[in-house]
């Protein structure tokens, strides 16, 4: 029985990704805006009932390696005795050691390729936008569920913004090392060096840097 539900998964990762691909190959020859979920169904050889079964819409076809890396459910597991903060420096510092072990976008090159689809589509553009608002809104639920913290209390919704500005921006620098012709572990030593100078501005707060 286990070994037929082992089969079973496995078969259901490889239609994942045989979809992902086909529906990356013809975005990077086409764009985006110019390919349909029905091509993208007769590319990877499946149904467009199947296709929606593993992407609810064309959007998440792209965007869905950026909805993996959640902060909300990250912080809500972390293990006892352990700060939102520190879980999330923890997850950032492991994803710089090995970048390559993220969300599964793969090797440099599939990463470049992901980032130009974005870039050059304003609905994945503001499809981004809103993925981010949500995760932003997810956190702050998360950090409002904690001891302590009273109803109408702003700080959940102020840290989750920051938490999630934050982590935008090494991202953001993460995929343009790799896009300006960076290697996967150039991109990991700036994503390194970053975490921690960001993370510990966050935990002590700017101080009096910007205010002389």
């Amino acid at each position: 029985m286990a070994e037929h539900e082992g089969l079973r998964e496995r078969k259901k990762r490889q239609t994942k990704l045989t979809i992902e691909e086909a529906a990356m190959r013809l975005f990077v020859e086409r764009g985006f805006d110019n390919v349909t979920v029905v091509e993208i169904a007769e590319a990877a050889q499946v149904a467009k009932v199947t296709l929606f079964k593993y992407f609810p819409t064309k959007e998440s076809l792209v965007l869905d390696p950026a909805a993996g890396d959640n902060p909300a459910p990250i912080v809500a597991a972390r293990p006892p005795g352990t700060s939102p903060l520190g879980v999330l420096r923890a997850h950032y510092r492991a994803l710089a050691a090995d970048p390559g072990g993220g969300p599964a976008l793969g090797t440099e090159e599939r990463v470049i390729k992901w980032m130009r689809v974005i870039m050059e589509s304003p609905a994945l553009l503001a499809g981004m936008h809103r993925l981010l608002d949500q995760q932003r809104d997810e956190l702050a639920c998360v950090l409002a569920a904690e001891p302590g913290v009273e109803p109408g209390d702003l700080t959940p919704q102020l840290v989750a913004a920051q938490v999630t500005g934050v982590i935008l921006m090494l991202k953001a620098g993460f995929y343009q090392a790799l896009v300006a012709g960076g290697s996967l572990a150039e991109a990991g030593a700036y994503l390194a060096r970053n975490v921690e100078h960001a993370f510990d501005l966050l935990e002590h707060g700017i101080g009096d840097l910007y205010t002389r």
